[in-house]
């Protein structure tokens, strides 16, 4: 007796079939929110003595005169990811930043590890958006790198909006970093060296130190999320 393939059967298994697969490729992809608002339970400072508070469902980093850069670091480490963020500073004058793949290996317990810059646009433009080595040294450099983002490269914008809040885009996927604020896209970065030094690490939102008799200034930074890469 000849047997015929009942075709619902043949369907349900297909779907069941594409189903999981489709699970399996997405798995680990979702968003995540590395702050709800309310709590700093993700997150731990290093470096400084600035304050860090929730306000109105926002992280609001306040400078303290005296301190050198401080660091508000999330818990886990992350390779390769695509984040997003929005970040407003409430005083032109305070230059901040966010670190991705950053670390405490220098030996002085400093953090270290690329930081995408937060300025204020001013008159003439700045250079929000671009890529800076924070405290990124290698052997017989007695200094950090400073700008991984070469200067020929690092053209002063506008598209960072001076006292509004503005949406950070930011792609670290192997050696290459991109970032985008507002939609454009500011800088595409290619860099071997750190990235062998500097594959993965925490993100970390950074409030700049300041001079003696300055401030108090603040930044502050909202819907922070992050996906990892595959």
């Amino acid at each position: 007796m000849k047997r015929h393939q009942v075709p619902g059967l043949a369907a349900a298994i297909l779907a069941a079939v594409c189903l999981s697969v489709s699970v399996q490729a997405g798995s680990g992809s979702d968003w995540v929110s590395l702050f709800d608002g309310k709590t700093l339970n993700n997150w731990v400072q290093h470096n400084g003595t600035a304050t860090y508070a929730i306000k109105d469902g926002t992280i609001v980093g306040t400078t303290s005169e005296g301190s050198p850069n401080s660091f508000l670091c999330t818990k886990k480490n992350y390779g390769n990811f695509e984040l997003e963020f929005e970040a407003k500073l409430y005083n032109k004058e305070l230059n901040s930043g966010v670190q991705i793949r950053s670390q405490q290996v220098n030996g002085d317990g400093r953090v270290n590890g690329p930081q995408v810059e937060i300025e204020a646009s001013g008159e003439n433009g700045a250079e929000a958006g671009y890529i800076y080595g924070e405290s990124i040294k290698y052997d017989g450099e007695d200094k950090g790198i400073g700008w991984m983002t070469p200067e020929d490269q690092r053209t002063p914008h506008k598209n960072f909006k001076d006292g509004e809040w503005n949406q950070f885009r930011v792609v670290a996927n192997g050696p290459r970093i991109q970032t985008w604020i507002n939609g454009e896209q500011i800088s595409d970065l290619t860099d071997e060296r750190v990235y062998k030094s500097h594959p993965s690490g925490f993100i970390g939102l950074q409030v700049h130190g300041i001079k003696p008799g300055t401030g108090p200034y603040s930044v502050a930074w909202k819907n922070i999320r992050i996906k990892e890469l595959k």
